[in-house]
């Protein structure tokens, strides 16, 4: 799907973790089908870099929204819905991008407040930001997308990946569970999406000895993240998808 489609046109997506990897490739592909973004990430100066970039190009006019996951009181998810529904009345997307790695190591050796850090930031945020703006996707005129990052060791479990393969675990449940609680009473569909090995500053965290240049780029997953914020996706839901080259 090429971005000339503007197959996003007039949507609103949320971004969390838009500076950087994957969030900020979404960003980018997002606005050139023609979506506002809401970018959301803890670090303003990287926000600002792709706001002047995206207009620079003659894209929609993204949002800026400095937001700290990890340590953000439940309060502060409340203050975004408002700003939100004041400044768009609905949200058409939301993409729950940002995690952190934490510790590769046996559970046996696992530092508690590395543990406590890592399911904060990707379970508990996660949570409170998909309950919390509920309401603005079931105002979407249409239909509305929520999709959450998953992994492989989120599906298997596999020794030595501690807090994260267990927060991932806890995340395709919370998708799985959300997806049965709203089907066929909400147009917003949920789903999950192992992105599979790409070149990241996450993934050379896990594989420091791996050659970036043997995995996938970012852009590579982006024709699917449009696809999956497209109308034309609305009747998938509570999906554990994995990267296609489709």
């Amino acid at each position: 799907m090429s971005s000339s489609e503007k197959a996003l046109e007039n949507r609103v997506i949320l971004v969390t973790g838009a500076s950087y990897g994957i969030g900020r490739a979404a960003t980018y592909a997002f606005a050139e089908a023609g979506a506002t973004v809401i970018m959301l990430a803890r670090t303003e100066d990287m926000l600002n870099e792709i706001y002047d970039e995206l207009l620079a190009k003659g894209l929609p006019e993204p949002v800026i929204v400095a937001f700290d996951l990890e340590s953000a009181q439940e309060e502060a998810y409340f203050q975004l819905r408002d700003m939100i529904g004041k400044e768009f009345g609905h949200l058409d997307g939301l993409l729950l991008n940002a995690s952190m790695l934490g510790q590769r190591t046996p559970i046996s050796n696992y530092n508690w407040q590395t543990w406590n850090r890592v399911m904060n930031l990707n379970l508990n945020s996660q949570f409170l930001m998909s309950r919390t703006l509920l309401p603005l996707l079931e105002e979407a005129a249409a239909d509305a997308s929520m999709l959450f990052t998953s992994s492989s060791v989120g599906r298997q479990g596999k020794a030595f990946w501690g807090a994260y393969g267990v927060s991932k675990f806890a995340i395709e449940g919370l998708m799985q569970t959300m997806a049965s609680e709203l089907e066929n009473i909400s147009n917003v569909r949920v789903n999950s999406i192992n992105p599979g090995a790409t070149r990241t500053s996450m993934r050379a965290e896990a594989y420091p000895a791996e050659n970036p240049a043997s995995v996938k780029e970012v852009d590579a997953l982006m024709k699917q993240y449009v696809y999956l914020f497209s109308a034309q996706s609305k009747h998938i839901n509570g999906q554990a998808l994995g990267y296609s080259e489709e």
